[in-house]
């Protein structure tokens, strides 16, 4: 027991209590008596205006940042506040381009919304609203604009708190590697063992469907055996294109008498995250309409509470160290003619893949100049041999061209930070010149694009003013990967200097940047509720290569010159 205390020890104490409290009072703005949720959360909106003023913007906590739509009527931006949150103030910081009529609203699920806020007389500019509402979502809904303009928030804060609303501390994943059964699975070469397993799996690159010869009608189902009584807190879905529009989350105690926790006729498709009460072993999704022609199909099934007999899922890959450390680089400072230092790269000789043209030589097209940089030389040379396919009609072989691939593969994996690296690149008609990894599963047998591909840098030499950012999934790839184009501030060709190129990635997503400017930035929960399952939170390796040719950047012409090189400085990699 701790000695009795003096009036004046007592006094002070009481002051430094009320120090305290108003100090936690100041954190908070005027007229708030509960925490800021929004700041820093995935958010997503219909559309932005460019990757200038993107939708996380609105919730970074700088005031000097802004998101900004498309010009058109509706548009809206929502916030995932990561759980059940009372809301009891919104504050809504428009820039001139603001909304005459706009709706607050919040939804458990991100499908189904309650408007707790209506106006169509608003006048734009600093806007508190006291609401009540529960939800996890919180949107703002704009129906009419001021201007010819979009709409555009500086700020978009939501207050209130979590507690007993929200899920239970103790919610964890009950269904991983846990039994599946479904009412029937694919199994062809369009869904190669898409069996009920496959949804339970943690693996955003498998999934389960229903069979493309009896599954294509309604209902269809698949549940997952827990292995004991749990309380069921959370359902989240994955949903490849063939979703549900009509569909029940249904609970059991013997896989046979089931009762529904949630329904909906309103199915979004993509990523859905469900907030729902019940008990059970046994844990369903009971389709009853589909979206289109096609069956119905999950990549992930993910059931969360407490109970149940839960198997311990991998941890997760670790985020970058803020600030992040150097913990592999090349510098290519090897004397002039010296090849690629072989601790660090191998070449990857043979065709190339989307019709190129060239045949990438075993690092003789690769050597050091013996000032910092690697060069990868573009020959007009043809391959000999029965390297490369011979023309039937010319009897010639068809590759006309050599150059330069090399990767990390086996040498130097990765998961997460930042990869960067100056290079230069070439200009001229069929030159594709590329900095980019792909998932080190493809090196044990996943094919492309399961395994992922992020590309960092791609340029084709007949427009060298414009670069490319882009990453590929099962979902999302070849022409319809997520990226994005963008050039240089003051309009200059690429081929003109080097330039860095960097990916920062880590578990939230992609910012890349040009120079150390941000050009584009890929959300992975935008990425999920718009687009398909996130793949990239795996190793990857690096891949240097200058092609030839190919379906994207055409062949090349008379004026195109031969050799050409891409010099590279150097490639770093922080963690």
């Amino acid at each position: 027991m701790s000695p009795p205390r003096s009036p004046g020890v007592r006094r002070l104490a009481t002051l430094i209590a009320l120090m305290i409290t108003l100090s936690l009072m100041s954190a908070l703005p005027a007229g708030a008596a509960d925490p800021l949720l929004s700041q820093g959360k995935p958010v997503t909106a219909s559309s932005t205006e460019s990757i200038v003023f993107p939708a996380s913007a609105a919730v970074d906590g700088d005031a000097g940042t802004r998101w900004s739509s498309a010009f058109a009527d509706p548009q809206w931006i929502q916030v995932d506040l990561g759980a059940t949150a009372s809301i009891s103030q919104v504050e809504l910081s428009w820039e001139a381009a603001y909304a005459t009529a706009f709706q607050v609203q919040v939804s458990a699920d991100g499908g189904a919304w309650t408007t707790l806020h209506s106006t169509t007389t608003a006048a734009g500019g600093a806007q508190t609203l006291t609401v009540s509402g529960s939800g996890r979502y919180v949107r703002v809904h704009g129906t009419a604009r001021a201007t010819q303009w979009g709409y555009s928030l500086w700020e978009f804060k939501v207050y209130g708190t979590t507690g007993s609303t929200g899920p239970d501390p103790g919610e964890r994943l009950l269904s991983y590697n846990k039994p599946g059964v479904a009412s029937t699975s694919q199994h062809d070469v369009n869904c190669w063992e898409c069996t009920p397993a496959r949804a339970f799996d943690l693996d955003p690159a498998s999934r389960w469907a229903t069979s493309s010869t009896t599954g294509w009608v309604d209902p269809g189902w698949i549940y997952v055996d827990l292995g004991a009584t749990a309380q069921i807190s959370k359902v989240v879905l994955q949903w490849d294109p063939a979703y549900a529009r009509s569909f029940q989350i249904q609970v059991s105690n013997d896989a046979s008498a089931w009762t529904t926790v949630y329904t909906t006729t309103t199915g979004t498709g993509f990523k859905q995250t469900l907030n729902v009460t019940g008990t059970g072993r046994y844990v369903r999704m009971y389709g009853t309409q589909r979206a289109g022609a096609y069956g119905y199909s999950l990549w992930e099934f993910q059931v969360y509470g407490t109970g149940g007999n839960p198997t311990d899922p991998p941890a997760p890959p670790k985020d970058p160290a803020n600030p992040p450390a150097l913990v592999w680089s090349d510098e290519f400072n090897s004397p002039s003619g010296s090849k690629p230092d072989a601790a660090k790269w191998r070449a990857d000789p043979g065709t190339g893949p989307n019709n190129e043209l060239e045949y990438y030589t075993n690092h003789d097209n690769a050597s050091m100049d013996g000032q910092g940089h690697l060069v990868m030389e573009a020959r007009k040379q043809a391959t000999p041999g029965s390297a490369c396919p011979t023309d039937p009609l010319t009897g010639s072989t068809t590759c006309q061209y050599t150059s330069a691939r090399m990767n990390t593969g086996t040498k130097f994996h990765f998961t997460y930070g930042r990869v960067e690296a100056r290079i230069k690149v070439p200009k001229g008609n069929g030159l594709w010149p590329a900095f980019w990894m792909m998932g080190a599963d493809f090196l044990t047998g996943r094919p492309w694009p399961y395994n992922g591909e992020i590309d960092i840098m791609e340029v084709l030499g007949k427009d060298v003013k414009t670069s490319y950012s882009t990453v590929h999934a099962p979902a999302y790839n070849g022409g319809g990967g997520v990226g994005s184009p963008y050039t240089l501030p003051s309009g200059a060709d690429f081929s003109d200097d080097f330039h860095v190129w960097a990916a920062n990635w880590d578990s939230k997503g992609i910012v890349y940047t040009l120079d150390g400017r941000t050009v584009f930035t890929i959300s992975k929960d935008q990425v999920e509720q718009t687009r398909g399952p996130w793949i990239f939170d795996h190793p990857f390796y690096i891949i240097l290569n200058l092609a030839v040719g190919g379906d994207w950047p055409g062949p090349p012409n008379a004026a195109t010159p031969f050799p050409s090189r891409m010099l590279v400085d150097y490639v770093r990699v922080y963690q």
